[in-house]
C-alpha cells in the first residue's frame, strides 16, 4: 500500500493536491484528528482489504494534537507502516493575497488578533520539524494548476525520480518593477528593442517575427548559450542544498519583446535537462503598450 500524508500551509494548495491525487487513484481523507492516525492506518493496513493507494490530508486545524504527530510517526515506522510526506508550500506575500481575494480568516489568524500575517508566522513555526520530514515540498507561489498536476504525477502516478526543486522562468519589464521574489535577475537591454520597428511594436516575444528579429544578433545567441551553461551548472547545486525554489528573471524595458523572446528560449534549452520542475510566465506581456 502507499500511503501519503499531505500537509502543509494553509493556502499552499493542500486541497488541490488531494484533489488530483483522488482523481489519481488514491483513496483520499482530509482533516483526520492526529490522535486517529494511528488506528486509521491499522484499518487501512489490515489483510483483505482492496485499497492499495491512501493520501491522508493534516493541517494545522488540529493544532493542538500537533505536538503528538512525532509520536505518531515514530509508531508507524516501528510497526512497519511506509508512508510519505507531501508538503504544500507558498510564500508568504503568495498566501497573504490568496487569503484576502478568497476573504477567507486563516484559521491560526484568532490567536494573534485576526490578522492573516501573525496567522502565517504562526502556523509556519507548528509545522517546522513537518516541513524537515517532508520527502517532497512542492511549492506553489507560481505554479499553474496544470504544472502542478503534472508535478504530481510524475511523482505519485509514473513514480519517476524527484526533487523538490521548482525553477520559475519569468519575463518582466524593468520599467513595472523588479519581479520582488526573483532569484536570479538578467537584464536583456543591451540589444536593439523591437519595439522602434513599427512592424514589430505591435507583436510580442511569442510570434516569431520578434523572436526572429531579437536571437538574429550574434551577441543574443552568445549570451544565451553563457546564461544556459551557468545555469545547467547552478540547478544541480540549488538542489544539493536543498532549494525548493528558483525563479530566475529576464527583464528588458517594457516586458513583452526582449525578455519573452529570451525566457522563451531559455525555457526551451532547460527542459529535460534534469528532474527538477520547470515552469514560464510572462509578467507584464498583457500590460498596454
Amino acid at each position: 500500500m502507499r500511503f501519503v500524508i499531505v500537509t502543509g500551509m494553509s493556502g499552499g494548495g493542500k486541497r488541490t493536491a488531494l484533489k488530483m491525487l483522488e482523481d489519481a487513484g488514491f483513496f483520499c481523507v482530509d482533516n483526520l484528528p492526529i490522535p486517529l492516525l494511528e488506528k486509521f492506518v491499522e484499518l487501512i493496513a489490515m489483510p483483505g482489504q482492496e485499497i492499495s493507494k491512501v493520501a491522508l490530508g493534516l493541517d494545522v486545524r488540529t493544532d493542538q494534537s500537533f505536538q503528538d504527530v512525532e509520536r505518531s510517526f515514530e509508531y508507524l515506522e516501528q510497526n512497519g507502516y511506509r508512508f510519505e510526506i507531501l508538503f504544500m508550500e507558498a510564500s508568504d506575500a503568495v498566501l497573504i493575497r490568496r487569503y484576502k481575494e478568497s476573504r477567507r480568516m486563516h484559521p491560526l489568524a484568532s490567536y494573534e488578533g485576526g490578522r492573516v500575517e501573525d496567522g502565517i508566522r504562526r502556523e509556519r513555526k507548528v509545522l517546522e520539524s513537518m516541513k524537515k520530514k517532508a520527502d517532497y515540498v512542492i511549492d506553489t507561489s507560481n505554479l499553474l494548476t496544470r504544472v502542478l498536476k503534472e508535478e504530481l504525477d510524475r511523482i505519485f502516478v509514473r513514480n519517476e525520480e524527484y526533487n523538490s526543486l521548482m525553477v520559475t522562468v519569468m519575463s518582466f519589464g524593468f520599467k513595472n518593477g523588479i519581479p520582488s521574489d526573483a532569484d536570479l535577475i538578467f537584464d536583456v537591454r543591451f540589444l536593439p528593442n523591437p519595439f522602434y520597428i513599427e512592424e514589430l511594436k505591435r507583436l510580442t516575444g511569442n510570434d516569431a517575427p520578434v523572436q526572429d528579429y531579437v536571437m538574429g544578433f550574434p551577441e543574443a545567441e552568445q549570451f544565451i548559450s553563457k546564461l544556459t551553461d551557468m545555469l545547467l551548472f547552478l540547478i544541480p547545486n540549488y538542489v544539493k542544498e536543498g532549494k525548493y525554489q528558483l525563479i530566475i528573471g529576464i527583464g528588458c524595458t517594457g516586458g513583452k519583446h526582449r525578455s519573452v523572446t529570451f525566457a522563451n528560449e531559455l525555457y526551451r534549452r532547460l527542459k529535460n535537462q534534469g528532474n527538477y520542475g520547470l515552469t514560464i510566465q510572462h509578467r507584464d506581456i498583457k500590460n498596454g503598450i
